[in-house]
């Protein structure tokens, strides 16, 4: 079907243009001047002709760390890949990269064929994994070169959970080394784990079991001290590095440094460390709290985290906002971690509402109209290998489309969001701005306040390797 898109203000990472948007089957073939005889011949012809009068058009957001379905702490994220994909569309993401997970002694091919499972024929957006590799040895070394010919380029190692993910400096070495050999991307969970277990004890010993004793325990030295020993090491491997939900000033103190000294070393942020925090958050009354333990965790706001964060965004120090989507629920889930703060599982939910909430910084004066477009689309696409058919609009690429409404306001609750959560991580919220219409490949899925997609419309998508590695 062809279809024509007028009257709107394509947004890229550049700039902001009035062009009326040429679709033919899942592809956009051309950007037209409105009014043009071009312009006026394609709105004669098109099938279906979509009026974006005073709204923005935008590339499909792409969030490039979610965990449908994580096994975590005797349960599962409670997003399945169909429920979490359809939720992403309603928020304006038209692809997501999940982690395929290999936890310690398991084959990395049959992990991978797990998640392979779990997500077919059941995304309502295309989607595309990163491998989480729990058990650097020789064979899942040599796996990794395996899955970058299969379109996996990128690897995601933890300096965190001792027993569970927790790789050591000579297993990141020996994975970074095994990347530098075949271009891949190497992702680092950096927290020292083994100091924040040591703390975590202490803290349960003398009676301090509460949700905000995750934070306290987590310090924002040893998220700093983890990123700074990872791009250590990076440098001694000679590996790209990527720095996931980096939350402290610190560390972004430590990828500044790198990324000023001309090292392959980037990072990316999320949400609820722009607008969330230790104190009212974590620190909640009774176990309201526990609705946000997630690492790395909130930090204070006492401190400049935020405002940091900010101002990374804004000098590229941090080059993508993800969510590092993992929702649970407080019944029966986060409620494992009743009686102590390190069984609850580990996650927020914010698949939904990471282009609202980042679109609110545009607002705010801290980013620009196209930087928000760069952050959570055009850069995702360009770090992970899925440029130029993702994260733009131009001929060429694959017609993932949203038209964002600036002038739509709401508030984020519970009842009107689509994860399968029963809670809000950003419960009240007052948002400006709205998705009206998303578009996956040619094929409109989000229309007039209603969901028009089915499971099974995503396809999976094999990766190249990043074009910012020099």
């Amino acid at each position: 079907m062809t279809m024509l898109i007028t009257g709107g203000t394509v947004v890229s990472a550049t700039g902001a243009d009035a062009y009326d948007v040429l679709v033919d089957g899942e592809t956009i073939v051309a950007l037209l001047t409105p009014g043009s005889d071009l312009a006026t011949s394609a709105a004669a012809g098109a099938e279906r002709v979509i009026d974006a009068t005073g709204k923005y058009v935008i590339p499909g957001g792409i969030d490039a760390h979610t965990h449908m379905e994580l096994p975590f702490g005797g349960t599962f994220a409670s997003d399945d890949f169909e429920n979490g994909t359809r939720a992403a569309a309603w928020g304006g993401t038209t692809t997501i990269i999940d982690f395929a997970v290999q936890s310690f002694g398991q084959n990395v091919q049959e992990s991978l064929d797990t998640w392979f499972a779990k997500a077919e024929g059941n995304c309502a957006i295309d989607y595309a994994f990163h491998m989480i590799i729990g058990d650097v040895n020789d064979a899942s070394l040599k796996a990794m070169d395996v899955l970058v010919d299969e379109g996996i380029t990128s690897f995601k190692l933890f300096m965190a959970y001792p027993g569970v993910f927790l790789s050591d400096d000579r297993q990141i070495l020996q994975a970074m080394q095994q990347a530098a050999g075949n271009g891949s991307m190497i992702m680092m969970h950096a927290e020292n784990g083994i100091a924040i277990d040591l703390l975590a004890e202490q803290a349960v010993a003398r009676g301090e079991t509460e949700p905000v004793n995750h934070g306290y325990v987590r310090r924002a030295e040893l998220e700093g001290e983890a990123t700074h020993r990872a791009i250590q090491l990076a440098k001694v491997g000679a590996s790209p590095l990527y720095i996931v939900h980096l939350s402290a000033s610190q560390a972004l103190e430590q990828v500044a440094i790198a990324r000023g000294n001309g090292a392959n070393v980037f990072a990316e942020t999320c949400p609820q460390y722009l607008y969330l925090n230790l104190e009212d958050h974590l620190g909640a009354p009774g176990f309201t709290g526990a609705g946000y333990v997630c690492s790395t965790p909130l930090r204070s706001k006492h401190e400049h985290h935020h405002a940091d964060l900010w101002n990374g965004l804004r000098t590229n120090d941090l080059s993508v906002v993800a969510t590092d989507h993992c929702p649970f629920c407080m019944k029966d889930q986060k409620e494992l971690g009743l009686d102590d703060f390190r069984a609850i599982p580990n996650g927020i939910g914010g698949v939904e509402h990471r282009m609202d909430l980042i679109y609110q910084g545009v607002l705010q004066g801290e980013i620009t109209l196209p930087r928000w477009v760069e952050l959570c689309a055009t850069t995702p696409a360009r770090m992970f290998g899925l440029y130029p058919k993702k994260g733009v609009i131009q001929p060429g690429a694959d017609a993932d489309i949203v038209l964002y409404d600036p002038d739509a306001s709401w508030t984020i609750s519970v009842e009107n969001h689509h994860m399968n959560m029963d809670y809000s991580a950003y419960e009240g919220f007052d948002i400006q701005g709205r998705v009206d219409t998303v578009i996956s490949r040619g094929n409109v899925i989000i229309e007039n306040e209603a969901y028009h997609g089915q499971a099974g419309d995503g396809q999976y998508l094999r990766r190249g390797l990043s074009q910012y590695l020099v």
